[in-house]
């Protein structure tokens, strides 16, 4: 997995590739948290990202979680098919902010 960072302004975007698994969720996780205070909105671009697993959508939902506590918009967009059957079998597609 590897994950680039971009700065608009205040808006960060994130455009993660290849696979998140047990132990790239955890450095995904502290990418996302080396950040926080530094954007006033998240855009997860995962439009190279091959595969997910649980601890990838759980890193994501948290990060969904804490951002909307906080009131900072958080967007997942170019969610290629295989990711979104993952998404639409877990049932996060209902949950998390896809464009």
């Amino acid at each position: 997995m590897n994950v680039i960072k971009n700065y608009n302004g205040k808006e960060l975007t994130m455009a993660v590739d290849g696979r998140i698994d047990t132990i790239s969720a955890k450095e995904l996780e502290e990418e996302i948290n080396a950040e926080m205070g530094n954007f006033d909105s998240l855009i997860m671009d995962l439009g190279d990202l091959e595969y997910t697993s649980s601890a990838g959508l759980r890193i994501l939902i948290a990060t969904q979680k804490k951002l909307k506590s906080e009131d900072i918009p958080f967007v997942i967009r170019n969610v290629n098919d295989a990711v979104k059957e993952i998404f639409k079998m877990s049932g996060f597609i209902k949950i998390l902010n896809i464009e």
